[in-house]
């Protein structure tokens, strides 16, 4: 691509290409066993029920084979006793950006962080590795009752509310990777917006690796009570390193009647990492609950965001965009279980595969025969750019009973040569086309994504077109 082309984008092509020396005040060391969770637990100081909590979840991480129904050929290469579980600087996140580490503040500086919360967030948390260094909040939310902090901060101040719902939505046997989570987990957001509070403004958080060996096990809980209203956005990154890097994370939502949550991910994670990620919510009656989820990089992605519409009239939703590039494989997906009558559920994935890459939309729609009024509908379009890309759709759709209705689509797709000429003929290179085709492919979606996240999205599709032709 042209010079003038990259100018055009305007981004930096390795923004999340770089890392700092390390310099930790507190490391687990290497290996995983009931020492390191004893290490976790007591410099964390946690309460015994806790530490209790993680051993138990050890147990059943050891006792549990990895997973066979999912992408395990390639989860093979993951070597448990090679990876560093918990590597901090502090145990307590600073309110001020200002008291911020200076090589953890040019991470972030660089990414952009600061100007974001100027500019429209209503909240930041910053994540380093094991821990959250950065948490504020805007001072009118925490009037109105508003709890934004990292997991551990949560965990100790508001125990009435966190314990009540800690591992209550995805229990610590849910799978081999959510009961990794629950022994070593380690940061996180915890997020509690009391009833009938509708925040205007996104809270946002930002996962950031950069030690080399190493796994991120953040843990967060979002809470809406009654008729209350939350958009929260995270986004990650890691350097390039030539050793396998794990993140883990576990996400419970709980909306209860008539609360709303949107979830918003945009990752965009280095060749190096495993991303393996339990995200599920339950809403109750008349609740709303949606993921908007964006994944480009990792060398492996499995994730399956679901809701468990528990109560009458609940809807949730699942707007995802997937791209894979050379040696990536994206497994993604949705889960929608229908647990009360009248509930609605709405599953869009759209996928790219580029050169040799992989997308695999996996998914799972449960209406049992006793409910009444429940709808599903689920899209799944994939978009192949040639022909040694791969995509593959294995929906698990199980209804029951008379009164349900349910509807499944499926498209497999090639960029149009005849589009691409076109396109040429009227001055664009070949890369340029490739990307007008791509955004428009997921541009219904985009604009589903923040403004300030759709541009950064279409940025990013932009930077993996560029060396996907000649």
């Amino acid at each position: 691509m042209s010079t003038e082309v990259i100018s055009q984008i305007d981004v930096d092509r390795t923004r999340g290409d770089f890392h700092y020396p390390e310099q930790h005040t507190f490391d687990a060391g290497t290996g995983l066993s009931h020492a390191t969770v004893d290490y976790i637990s007591d410099v964390k100081n946690e309460p015994a029920w806790i530490r209790e909590f993680r051993h138990k979840a050890l147990d059943v991480f050891l006792s549990k084979p990895m997973p066979t129904n999912w992408a395990s050929q390639d989860l093979e290469n993951i070597v448990f006793e090679n990876i560093r579980y918990y590597l901090a600087n502090s145990q307590r996140p600073t309110r001020s950006w200002d008291e911020v580490p200076d090589d953890v503040k040019r991470t972030f500086e660089r990414l952009g962080i600061p100007e974001q919360e100027r500019k429209f967030l209503a909240g930041v948390e910053a994540q380093f590795d094991s821990e959250a260094v950065y948490s504020n909040m805007k001072k009118a939310l925490g009037d109105e009752g508003v709890i934004f902090v990292g997991s551990t901060e949560g965990l100790k101040e508001h125990p009435e509310i966190f314990k009540k719902w800690f591992g209550k939505v995805i229990p610590t046997g849910d799978n081999k990777f959510s009961a990794l989570n629950s022994a070593v987990f380690s940061g996180g957001s915890f997020i509690y917006v009391p009833p009938g509070v509708k925040l205007k403004h996104p809270l946002q958080a930002y996962f950031r690796i950069n030690a080399e060996n190493f796994g991120q096990f953040e843990r967060t809980l979002i809470i809406a009570d009654e008729g209350s209203e939350v958009m929260y956005m995270e986004g990650c990154t890691a350097p390039k390193f030539e050793t396998a890097t794990l993140h883990s994370a576990v996400v419970e939502l709980v909306a209860l009647k008539g609360a709303k949550i949107q979830y918003v991910t945009v990752q965009n994670w280095s060749a190096n990492v495993f991303n393996l990620v339990t995200k599920r919510a339950i809403a109750h009656e008349e609740a709303e609950v949606r993921w908007i989820d964006c994944n480009i990089g990792s060398r492996l992605t499995m994730k399956y965001p679901g809701v468990v519409l528990k109560g009458r009239k609940a809807r949730g939703e699942v707007i995802s965009i997937a791209l894979a590039n050379n040696g990536q494989h994206q497994d993604t997906g949705a889960k929608m279980i229908h647990a009360a009558d009248e509930t609605t559920s709405n599953v869009i994935s759209k996928s790219i595969s580029i050169g040799k890459g992989r997308s695999t939309y996996r998914g799972q729609v449960h209406i049992p025969k006793h409910l009444k009024g429940c709808k599903n509908n689920t899209e799944c379009d994939a978009l192949l750019i040639n022909s040694t890309s791969r995509t593959d759709t294995y929906p698990a759709i199980t209804v029951r009973g008379s009164g349900n209705s349910v509807q499944h689509e499926a498209s497999v797709s090639q960029v149009s040569a005849d589009q691409i000429f076109y396109m040429q003929q009227r001055g664009l290179t070949e890369a340029q086309a490739m990307s007008l085709s791509v955004n428009g492919f997921v541009n219904d979606l985009v604009r589903e994504f923040p403004m300030e996240y759709s541009v950064e999205l279409k940025r990013l599709i932009d930077l993996e077109m560029e060396g996907s032709v000649g």
